[in-house]
């Protein structure tokens, strides 16, 4: 499979290479229907819907034109909100699967650094590449985020050095507390 992203080039270096592939068990990608979708300066709040299956995002598409930050929550769940970072790639991928693990720090403005583990996904028929964060207390991130004015990421390369993408905060407060509501009022 070749991934032609020039976050996936950074990324994919040989020290990262073939580290940790690993099939995905993941269903095809699938297109949601946005519903209610709101501005709030630099992020977005919405509904995604398909069937019975409802999710809600507070989304970031300002800082970069190939890549979004944003916060998820699904209806029935929503104290377990999810953070996803989405670089979209040339071509559709042709399957479906984790590429790699690679430590991640995540930062909002100057508090303290979150030590995370990155999972990095394509799926079948999607152009996206997927950065998908494991964090210990993803409620304090989501509050910090909605004080602050950037949110620093940094990948490691190995013995490179980190790779690093930054995503304004400007609106995330009000996206990301339209996104728990909407979600609190659909359960």
């Amino acid at each position: 499979m070749l991934l032609t992203s020039r976050f996936y080039t950074a990324l994919a270096s040989s020290t990262l290479g073939a580290a940790l592939v690993l099939s995905l068990p993941s269903a095809h990608a699938v297109s949601f229907n946005v519903e209610d979708a709101q501005t709030h300066d630099h992020w977005q709040s919405m509904s995604l819907t398909l069937g019975d299956e409802r999710h809600f995002r507070a989304v970031e598409t300002h800082s970069y034109s190939d890549a979004t930050l944003s916060v998820n929550a699904t209806q029935g769940v929503c104290d377990l909100p999810w953070l996803e970072m989405r670089v979209e790639l040339d071509a559709s991928q042709g399957e479906s699967r984790t590429v790699n693990l690679v430590p991640a720090r995540l930062r909002v403005d100057e508090r303290e650094r979150i030590h995370s583990v990155a999972e990095f996904i394509t799926e079948r028929a999607d152009n996206g590449f997927y950065a998908h964060f494991y964090l210990n207390d993803i409620d304090q991130l989501i509050a910090d985020m909605g004080q602050g004015e950037q949110l620093f990421l940094g990948f490691d390369q190995g013995e490179q050095a980190p790779w690093y993408m930054t995503f304004s905060l400007d609106g995330a407060a009000p996206a990301l507390a339209r996104m728990q509501t909407l979600c609190r009022r659909a359960s």
